[in-house]
C-alpha cells in the first residue's frame, strides 16, 4: 500500500480562521517546499470564522506528511488532515464554454444530458455547460466536447468530505 501512495495525489483538508493573509502563508509553504499545487478551493465552513480548505497535491506521503504538520504551525490555521486514504466524497465543478453551431447545438445538447451537466448558457454560437461530479466525470465530458471547440474553461478544483458521522 505505501507504494500505492508513493507519488500520488493527496488531499489535505484544512480548517483556517478568516482572516487577511492566511492563503498567502499557505502557498508560500507549498513554494518553499517546492510543492505544486494541483487545485485549492477555499469557502466558508460549518463554523463562524473558519473556512475550508481544500488542497490537492502530488507527492510522497511522507513529504506531504511533513508539509501538514508543518501547515499545521501556521499562525490561522486550526486544523490540517489528510483524508487521501479516508472514505470520502469529492467533487469538482466545471464551466465549459462550446463553440456550437447550429448542426451541432443538439448533439452537444445530448452528449451534456447524458452527463447530467446542465447547459446554463446560449449565445449565438456556443453553449455553456455546467458539470458537477468527481474529476474523472468532469475530465470525460470535457474530452467529449474537446472535438466540438472549447472556447473558454474553468474548473473549481476538488472538494470533498469524509463520508458517515466523523468529521476530518
Amino acid at each position: 500500500m505505501g507504494d500505492k501512495l508513493a507519488n500520488t495525489k493527496h488531499t489535505l483538508v484544512a480548517l483556517v480562521e478568516d482572516k487577511p493573509g492566511v492563503l498567502n502563508r499557505i502557498a508560500s509553504l507549498f513554494r518553499r517546499r517546492n510543492f505544486n499545487i494541483q487545485s485549492l478551493a477555499v469557502g466558508s465552513s460549518e463554523h463562524p470564522g473558519l473556512s475550508r480548505m481544500t488542497i490537492v497535491v502530488g507527492g510522497d506521503i511522507a513529504q506531504v506528511e511533513q508539509v501538514r504538520k508543518q501547515l499545521e504551525k501556521l499562525i490561522n490555521v486550526v486544523k490540517v488532515t489528510d483524508i487521501t486514504e479516508e472514505d470520502m466524497v469529492s467533487r469538482e465543478l466545471a464551466l465549459i464554454k462550446v463553440k456550437a453551431t447550429t448542426t451541432t447545438r443538439s448533439e452537444i445538447m445530448q452528449i451534456v444530458g447524458i452527463f447530467r451537466a446542465n447547459i446554463v448558457d446560449v449565445g449565438p454560437n456556443s453553449l455553456t455547460v455546467e458539470v458537477t461530479g468527481d474529476e474523472d466525470k468532469v475530465n470525460s465530458l470535457l474530452g467529449l466536447l474537446h472535438d466540438f471547440g472549447v472556447k473558454e474553461l474553468s474548473r473549481t478544483g476538488r472538494i470533498a468530505l469524509t463520508r458517515g458521522s466523523n468529521p476530518f
